[in-house]
């Protein structure tokens, strides 16, 4: 076993490509692994951190016409990409997917989606076998069942993936907050989707913008 450690190993914005997997309605009806709304607003948060980090970000779905489009609170953060429609199930045998990675010239590749024994899990055994270096980002993906996702990502992570959660790859990313370019966009994305972290954000700004009381006597 090739153990994951080091500084080269974490990841860089500069070397990533994130691929989206049919988050769409149909799936989204039989997850049972998450709370939906938890899974909508942790892909959405993923995308949103990709984009301020300028990670370029592949989206894709499987038979659009049936099983729906992909959530608009991820499309509308790329608002003039092309969804990628597939019949293949595992996206790694798309060559129009495949081509369109390779193309970044980036080697670390980040992987969330819908279902995780499924969808994710094909395309990330596949390009594990191919030499890529590829996360997983569980709480951007989903399943029909706890067990289901949990056995998935113990797949997975046998085979040698990596395993992350959406806001772990965004600070991960972020490495250092030294890094104004992209501090305020994260921090953006921290507050709106980062639940307690980003209201308590924006309750430290009130009080930092609180005159102190003056007593009067």
């Amino acid at each position: 076993m090739t153990f994951r450690n080091g500084l080269d190993s974490l990841l860089r914005p500069e070397d990533s490509v994130l691929v989206l997997i049919d988050h769409q309605p149909f799936q989204l009806t039989n997850l049972n692994s998450h709370d939906p709304h938890m899974a909508v607003n942790n892909a959405a948060g993923l995308a949103k951190a990709a984009k301020a980090f300028n990670v370029p970000t592949i989206l894709t779905s499987v038979i659009e016409d049936r099983g729906g489009y992909i959530f608009p609170q991820i499309t509308e953060v790329f608002p003039d990409q092309e969804v990628i429609d597939r019949t293949f199930i595992n996206t790694w045998e798309d060559r129009k997917v495949v081509d369109i990675v390779k193309a970044t010239g980036r080697k670390q590749l980040i992987i969330a989606g819908l279902w995780t024994e499924v969808c994710v899990a094909m395309p990330v055994i596949q390009a594990l076998g191919e030499g890529w270096d590829v996360t997983v980002v569980t709480d951007a993906s989903g399943s029909v069942s706890v067990e289901a996702h949990q056995v998935a990502i113990q797949r997975m992570i046998r085979a040698g993936a990596n395993a992350m959660t959406w806001l772990s790859v965004a600070c991960e990313w972020q490495r250092d907050w030294a890094r104004v370019g992209t501090a305020a966009g994260l921090t953006e994305v921290m507050k709106q989707h980062a639940a307690g972290s980003g209201i308590a954000y924006l309750w430290e700004q009130q009080l930092l913008n609180t005159p102190v009381p003056v007593d009067a006597g």
